[in-house]
């Protein structure tokens, strides 16, 4: 297995996240098959460095719904950053940008988060 560490010191998170999601889909390895995942790891160093834009804290919403009548849920990214920290806007942000079938739960145990 091989692993990447990325270090996230001073980056912002949707440019690491572009970084992270081609590593974990194996779009940057010459047997590329959109129907395996790779056997790589990918671990982030310095997460709580990131360049977090004091807008996007306050304007972002990450939005939920359950499909029942008034079940609507939004949280803003400054709202995450509080409660959960800020390695979970980088998680969310690699999760949105993996193709989404039964493959990206698995190509998501391959990322490991540190602060």
């Amino acid at each position: 297995m091989k692993t990447h560490i990325i270090d996230a010191k001073g980056r912002v998170p949707g440019r690491i996240a572009t970084e992270i999601a081609v590593i974990l889909m194996g779009k940057d390895r010459t047997d590329f098959a959109r129907n395996r995942i790779p056997d790589v790891l990918v671990e982030v160093i310095s997460s709580s460095q990131m360049s977090l834009s004091t807008k996007k804290l306050r304007e972002k919403m990450y939005v939920s719904h359950s499909g029942y009548p008034g079940s609507l849920r939004q949280e803003s990214q400054g709202h995450v950053v509080d409660t959960k920290g800020p390695q979970e806007v980088l998680r969310r942000a690699v999760y949105g940008m993996l193709p989404k079938n039964k493959l990206r739960a698995q190509m998501m145990k391959n990322l490991k988060i540190k602060k």
